[in-house]
């Protein structure tokens, strides 16, 4: 039998992850963007691109609002 939590399309957030990511700037908690595939810090100001599923928390590759 599958778990249907792992059985994620390839590409598509887990967003199981919220419970665990946090902004590697603030340590605040991640609010995340479907629409626009990000992870939102509005304690930094900044929006973490996902790529392909996955999150990339670098503060370099950050969007500013």
């Amino acid at each position: 039998m599958k778990d249907a939590e792992n059985d994620a399309a390839p590409g598509l957030f887990d967003i199981g992850l919220l419970d665990i990511l946090v902004c590697p700037m603030t340590r605040t908690p991640l609010v995340y963007d479907a629409e626009a595939q990000e992870l939102i810090s509005e304690a930094a100001g900044v929006a973490y691109p996902i790529k392909q599923g996955v999150p990339v928390m670098l503060i370099g590759e950050a969007r500013k609002l």
